[in-house]
């Protein structure tokens, strides 16, 4: 029996790729032309940072959080270097706060900040490591478990506009993010820049608490860097607006000057689903099954969620 997973975002690939996995046939089902078109995971950051999430987020996010870590590293490179939050001087209050809604980190001194990113040596004074966090890139990662469906015998269709109606005898996962069938679903808009700098190295991500412009800027190979990223609550498609890329590059430079060198490759902006909680949901109709709400923490939560998606295709199978 085919399972039909609709989505070809991290919510669809990873709920394809633990069913292949089990060993069931698969066809993942993507309305664009190719990976990564119009699709939110594309640009995402790639952070693996539960306790950081955890400071806006529900801290029931944390254990699914660092369970996911393990399924990312059992398939794909993920860099288990840890996350640095950093504020300057005069948003050292900003800093105590985020320590004070977050655990798992250590207060480093501007010495301690050296020895883990020698770029940053005498720019802050102080900051936090969270030791247990890691980072992998999207799109590799997104690549990769397209590669695994493939070479265990699942379908990817591109350009394929399956409606669930249209399916409605099949087994189905409904992974299309804000189109999926979920009432409560709202839009919240992310914005990003990818830039590379050949004056600024970093091993890990940094987080720069600002009280206009908080980011975090995510190292890739090559010398590139990701910067994001704006929340805004909105639907609206189309690309990053001059306000949001100002504040942003901006925000890099006050990181590090070295950024005011930077090549800009790529700028970007999608909507990510989210339910009033932020929190994502599985939902069973039927011998359908609905997956989307993952906000802003799509590669952190879509492991754990996934495995739920396939748990509950699975027991529908059992029960036929």
């Amino acid at each position: 029996m085919v399972i039909h997973v609709l989505g070809a975002g991290v919510a669809g690939l990873t709920t394809a790729v633990r069913l292949a996995e089990e060993g069931r046939a698969v066809v993942v089902h993507e309305a664009a032309t190719e990976l990564g078109q119009r699709a939110a995971s594309w640009l995402a950051g790639g952070m693996l940072a539960p306790y950081c999430e955890a400071a806006t987020a529900d801290p029931a996010i944390i254990e699914p959080g660092l369970r996911g870590i393990d399924f990312w590293a059992d398939r794909v490179p993920v860099e288990r270097r840890g996350t640095l939050v950093l504020a300057a001087p005069r948003d050292a209050a900003d800093l105590r706060q985020f320590a004070a809604r977050t655990e798992a980190h250590r207060l480093l001194d501007a010495d301690g900040i050296a020895a883990f990113e020698p770029d940053l040596a005498g720019r802050f004074r102080q900051g936090l490591f969270f030791e247990d966090e890691a980072h992998l890139d999207p799109r590799q990662a997104m690549a990769t478990l397209v590669r695994r469906i493939q070479d265990l015998g699942g379908t990817l269709l591109w350009g394929s506009q399956a409606e669930p109606a249209a399916l409605s005898s099949e087994t189905v996962v409904d992974c299309r993010g804000l189109k999926a069938h979920a009432p409560g679903l709202r839009g919240v808009r992310g914005e990003m820049v990818l830039v590379r700098s050949r004056d600024v190295s970093l091993a890990r991500p940094v987080r720069l608490l600002h009280p206009r412009w908080p980011i975090y800027i995510v190292p890739r190979e090559d010398g590139v860097f990701m910067i994001g990223a704006t929340m805004i609550e909105s639907e609206r498609d189309g690309p990053i607006t001059l306000r949001s890329a100002v504040e942003l590059l901006t925000a890099a430079f006050a990181l590090h000057p070295g950024f005011a060198e930077a090549e800009i490759l790529e700028t970007g902006a999608a909507c990510r689903p989210a339910f009033s909680d932020n929190l994502p949901r599985v939902t069973q109709s039927g011998r359908h099954v609905c997956f989307t709400g993952l906000y802003r923490h799509g590669f952190l939560l879509a492991p754990e969620l996934s495995g739920q998606a396939a748990r509950a295709v699975l027991s529908l199978m059992e029960a036929a």
